[in-house]
């Protein structure tokens, strides 16, 4: 018989070529728009994230637009996220803390410059009022001379957004004058016209309304230095703290970013107004998370405990009660919390003064206010943890615990005899789970945030700190909240706790094999 050999129907071969045009068209396409993001993002000085776009460009092409490396395209896109989402920012992070970046230093040096030559002296002995009116197409500049209605009327000059210069002549009567409101919107391209008074006075735009003689404040000399025009201070660059400095060392703004080596880990670990408050909040950072662990897990477990009591009735009932705090938005039960606990106003207050007389300082007390956050956060973890345990419990056999109540085992004796030995199997994937609780509300930003800002304030601290503030928010209020905005500084401290978290972290995964190797 002769050998059957199955062929492709020929309308389907010929399309493959088309489709294999097509998606290089695709890979072509997308290779050049991440090139064309690449370098967009070098012409704005990110250099470092223009470089990871561009090998992020070269690998897609590579891995995309040949066969060779097939199976590496159901990764790649995994990668990529990891390096710009993950790794980047971590990196920038570190990086910035051993750099002077803060809110006086956030530009480049040329930047930082160009700002400074932007500086003007107004002559405020020529300064007077002026108006506007239209001549055609152009426009007319008006600048009276004295009280009457005389002044210096310039020639018609557009304003098209070019710098331009023209001469005034004197005239008898004032020109009709157009509204302040159809100004306004022309104000930039007002600030680029010079008007010359016949005496050869130059005059320009020094506020909203008038016009007078301005000069540049400094001269730049081919060194690099800085003249004042006016008294002749000269100001040097200084690369290593990012200012022009005078011969008095005084600094004027803005400066630019450097590269300050470990200054900023100096200063965290000699200065005590930095060092004591940065030591206070990573043992209450630790209290906290290891507080709210705790409690949560204990208060979890006893209610899944209970509501798998056989005889209690409207099981179904109390399960969606205890369940809702988990199914509210944290952010609007951490802001209902905040009202209930004012001190002043406060449900809470008035319900403890009624009952017991007392109104405790939940704002103003250190102890009372952190008392508050673990109360409000074992508000908002406890149906987690009741969830896991419902889960877990259900892997206990229901006989054994009859047999313990029919030889008279108290409920109590029953738990600790019967269903938590009878978790071992579970419990690899339950301290798992804890250690992931411990790590989110190690970083629980948010709850502090909304809830106390940090407050009540550490006293003698050269940088914003709190009772309250965990970690976390500590950084943020270093790096946002501070006038100062020390990003530099953050990026020191985040570092350091990046690498005490991460032994925190190991630790934690020690114990957790070494408690996974015991029950098996």
């Amino acid at each position: 018989m002769a050998e059957l050999v199955a062929t492709a129907p020929p309308e389907a071969t010929a399309g493959r070529p088309v489709i294999a045009w097509l998606g290089k068209a695709i890979v072509a396409a997308l290779f050049v728009a991440m090139l064309w993001v690449a370098w967009n993002l070098y012409a704005l000085g990110e250099t470092v994230l223009a470089a990871l776009i561009l090998a992020a460009a070269v690998g897609f092409a590579i891995i995309f637009g040949t066969r060779r490396f097939y199976s590496t395209r159901f990764i790649y896109p995994g990668i990529v996220a990891i390096a710009l989402f993950v790794a980047f920012p971590v990196i920038y992070t570190v990086v910035l803390g051993f750099t002077n970046y803060s809110s006086l230093n956030l530009l480049t040096y040329e930047r930082a410059l160009g700002v400074i030559m932007q500086a003007r002296a107004v002559d405020k002995s020529t300064e007077r009022p002026f108006a506007l009116t239209r001549d055609g197409a152009a426009f007319r500049v008006f600048l009276p001379q004295g009280e009457g209605p005389g002044g210096f009327l310039s020639d018609p000059v557009p304003l098209d957004g070019n710098p331009v210069t023209v001469a005034a002549s004197p005239v008898d009567t004032a020109p009709e004058a157009m509204a302040m409101r159809d100004i306004v919107p022309m104000r930039d391209a007002l600030a680029l016209v010079s008007v010359t008074l016949p005496d050869g006075v130059t005059l320009q735009q020094s506020g909203l309304r008038t016009f007078a003689s301005v000069a540049a404040v400094w001269r730049l000399e081919d060194d690099g230095r800085l003249v004042n025009v006016a008294d002749g201070r000269v100001l040097v660059p200084d690369q290593s703290v990012g200012f022009y400095v005078d011969e008095a060392g005084e600094r004027i703004t803005p400066g630019w970013r450097v590269n300050v080596g470990w200054q900023n880990f100096q200063r965290i670990f000699t200065s005590e107004g930095i060092r004591a408050p940065m030591l206070s909040i990573f043992i209450w950072t630790l209290v906290f998370a290891t507080l709210s662990v705790t409690l949560t897990f204990a208060l979890g477990v006893l209610l899944a405990v209970i509501l798998q009591w056989p005889h209690l009735r409207f099981k179904a009932f109390y399960r969606l009660m205890l369940i809702l705090p988990y199914a509210v938005p944290a952010f609007i039960s951490i802001l209902i919390f905040k009202g209930l606990f004012n001190q002043n106003f406060g449900e809470i207050n008035m319900l403890l003064e009624a009952l017991f007389g007392v109104r405790p300082d939940w704002n103003t007390n250190p102890f009372m206010a952190r008392m508050m956050i673990v109360l409000v956060n074992l508000w908002l973890g406890y149906p987690y943890m009741m969830l896991l345990a419902m889960g877990f419990l259900q892997s206990v056999p229901e006989d054994h615990k009859k047999a313990a109540a029919l030889e008279g085992a108290s409920p109590i004796r029953v738990f600790f005899t019967i269903t938590l030995p009878g978790l071992r199997q579970e419990i690899a994937v339950l301290v798992t789970l804890l250690i992931a609780s411990f790590a989110f509300n190690f970083n629980n930003l948010v709850l502090i945030l909304l809830l106390t800002r940090g407050a009540p304030d550490m006293p003698g601290t050269v940088i914003p700190a709190g009772q309250t503030d965990i970690l976390g928010s500590f950084i943020y209020r270093i790096g946002f909240v501070d006038s100062g905005q020390q990003f530099g500084l953050s990026g020191a401290i985040t570092f350091i706790i990046f690498v005490l978290v991460a032994a925190i972290a190991y630790s934690n995964f020690v114990v957790m094999r070494r408690v996974a190797g015991g029950v098996r």
